[in-house]
């Protein structure tokens, strides 16, 4: 048992660094917030932490080692993720002044995002990143033995998913504080050109990655 503590221990402390670096989750998670409201930007915290549950079972599958080493694979998730970020940067763009929804849990949203729509939009921005693929297969293969339970792997995963949920839940709240609302109420369509910017940047960053 005190082998597994010490693996979780270390994944965390790896996996930490990557919670916090700016990428395409963050940006997903901050540009609901602040156009869409609160509700869905936890609901799509959940979608981004169910979709690293995704990587971490494959991973832990051998089907990450696979992908890994077939550039094909690679190129196919690659570029489906390339496409994805730059349609939603690119409607972003062509997206008009809105009225940001109340925060209150009494109020009634004006064309409220659905629940399941929001939760898409995480996870397919998580699952379609190659990137995860060397960051679990490289994680798991250094820090955790060999020979660990696949339940107590699962476990670990699960232990990143909420660590990460908790983390985009946080963010969530933090920008739709009344004041934080207020301020993006003013700008939003800066705040839509901006955030689509950095989607096709993203996307463009990301089509220049190649398979190690």
């Amino acid at each position: 048992m005190h082998q597994y503590v010490i693996e979780l221990a270390s994944l965390m402390a790896i996996f930490a660094f990557a919670i916090v670096s700016p990428g395409a989750d963050l940006a997903m998670v901050m540009r609901q917030a602040m156009v869409h409201g609160r509700r869905e930007a936890i609901i799509t915290s959940f979608g981004i932490g169910t979709s690293l549950m995704f990587h971490v079972t494959y991973t832990i599958l051998g089907l990450g080692l696979i992908i890994s080493q077939s550039i094909y694979l690679f190129n196919i998730v690659k570029w489906l993720g390339v496409a994805y970020l730059i349609y939603i940067g690119i409607k972003a763009l062509r997206a008009g002044k809105m009225e940001l929804p109340e925060v209150s849990d009494n109020a009634v949203a004006h064309k409220r995002q659905s629940g399941l729509k929001s939760f898409t939009l995480g996870f397919a921005a998580n699952a379609l990143n190659p990137k995860p693929v060397f960051f679990f297969l490289s994680i798991f293969s250094t820090v955790v033995h060999a020979h660990t339970p696949v339940m107590i792997k699962f476990g670990y995963g699960i232990v990143m998913a909420s660590c990460l949920i908790a983390w985009f839940v946080g963010v969530s709240l933090f920008m739709t504080t009344p004041r934080m609302r207020a301020a993006f109420a003013r700008a939003s369509q800066w705040i839509d050109r901006t955030s689509g910017v950095v989607f096709i940047a993203l996307g463009i960053k990301l089509a220049t990655e190649k398979a190690a």
